[in-house]
């Protein structure tokens, strides 16, 4: 095998499209070179593409650690990092060798070893979710036919090691942390899987590969035919975006972490790299949720715009990516912490049902699709008033009965 070509007649090795698996293909034709068995190829293989995706996205941990902290200061009329190197660039380089020399301390009362396995146990699943999203028409590091049920399989490993750091600290703030922490998760969770059940549905596979595949072409000729731009994809997305929001622990659902009340969350008996590990838990799970919901609905890898097929198709979901990732940002900086209650109710009483809304929707949507799989105004005119009403009455009642009133304060007389 020619190390300038794939295979005979096959794509050059060097082409744009397959950069991401050129280490995989590398380490694959050398192996091949030197006759070894065809299973250490492949294992081999696959390690590779493990290590490239993870490579990658703890770059971009380190550098989203810095835009976030150069943006949060924009936004609050501040420099932010500017001190370690040009412009701030060796910040993270200068905070990841800070948390390498802290002290690590355990507490007397906690249980030492699973202790050290939470920090651990909370950035695998991020990892493994990382793993099974198709990145590129070429690249997906570990095509699976139930890559959307592993997903979210190994996501459920977060709860069990955010449970296992409160109860191992041996203390009770931690505790109360992690109780909290996993109420929120699994509230949002929900909602967050239900809108899922209409991609399916729609795509009739649970491969992401597929779901991607199916979002493939243009409405009218320049309109992606991604599921966004279909009523219950539009209705679904923006669930699945807020619910996201609140599995990430970002703001204005940080609560997890919510200094002024709980110290510090599970996190608080926990110090060194141990506690940067939360944090690059927190960012690996970000990228994995983001890069979801990019595949479900933002048609993954596809171009935009008919005419710009020549641009590699990782290139088009890295900048969805980017784009995602700022609104989040964004989000931060813009509005303040809820409380607790809020938080629940508002999943319950809100996401809940406006989630379980889009199964039936989804439903119709199929039964109202053409022969040749087009829609018409039938699929419109049924789906839209099913979301539209109940989102406006969820609203009104939310806003006037269910939210909490403003609250009195009463001074006592000196």
């Amino acid at each position: 095998m020619s190390l300038l070509d794939m295979s005979s007649g096959g794509p050059s090795l060097w082409a744009p499209e397959w950069l991401p698996r050129l280490p995989q293909r590398l380490v694959e034709m050398l192996l091949q070179y030197f006759g070894a068995p065809e299973w250490l190829v492949t294992t081999a293989g696959w390690i590779t593409a493990a290590a490239t995706v993870v490579g990658v996205f703890l770059g971009g941990f380190a550098l989203l650690s810095l835009v976030e902290r150069k943006t949060l200061a924009r936004v609050q009329n501040r420099l932010g990092p500017n001190r370690a190197g040009w412009f701030g660039i060796l910040q993270p380089v200068a905070d990841g060798i800070k948390m390498l020399t802290k002290e690590d301390i355990v507490p007397a009362k906690a249980e030492w070893l699973l202790h050290l396995a939470a920090p651990i146990l909370i950035v695998m699943p991020s990892i493994l979710a990382l793993g099974v999203i198709p990145y590129g028409r070429e690249w997906t590091p570990v095509p699976l036919e139930l890559g959307l049920l592993f997903f979210f399989s190994v996501g459920a490993f977060t709860e069990l090691a955010v449970f296992m750091a409160g109860w191992a600290s041996g203390s009770k703030f931690p505790m109360l942390g992690a109780m909290r922490a996993i109420s929120q998760m699994v509230s949002y969770e929900l909602p967050l899987i239900i809108t899922t059940v209409g991609v399916v549905m729609i795509t009739g596979s649970l491969a992401l590969s597929d779901i991607v595949e199916h979002q493939v072409g243009f409405h009218l000729g320049f309109i992606p035919k991604w599921n966004i731009f279909t009523p219950w994809g539009f209705s679904a997305g923006i669930v699945f975006y807020i619910a996201s929001i609140a599995e990430a622990n970002r703001c204005p659902f940080d609560l997890p972490e919510g200094e002024s009340e709980i110290v510090a969350g599970h996190m608080t008996e926990y110090s060194g790299f141990k506690y940067a590990l939360f944090f690059m838990g927190e960012y690996l799970g970000l990228f994995a949720i983001s890069g979801l919901g990019i595949t479900l609905f933002l048609g993954g890898w596809q171009a935009p715009l008919p005419g710009l097929g020549f641009v590699p198709s990782w290139i088009w979901f890295f900048a969805k990516l980017v784009v995602v990732i700022m609104s989040y940002l964004w989000i931060r900086a813009t509005f303040p912490r809820v409380r607790i209650d809020q938080l629940m109710r508002f999943a319950w009483l809100c996401m809940l049902p406006m989630a379980l809304l889009t199964i039936p929707a989804a439903g119709i949507w199929v039964f109202t699709a053409n022969p040749d799989g087009s829609h018409g105004i039938l699929g419109w005119l049924t789906t839209v008033p099913l979301l539209l009403i109940p989102w406006i009455i969820i609203t009104i009642i939310f806003n006037r009965r269910i939210s909490p009133a403003t609250r009195s304060y009463t001074f006592a007389d000196s």
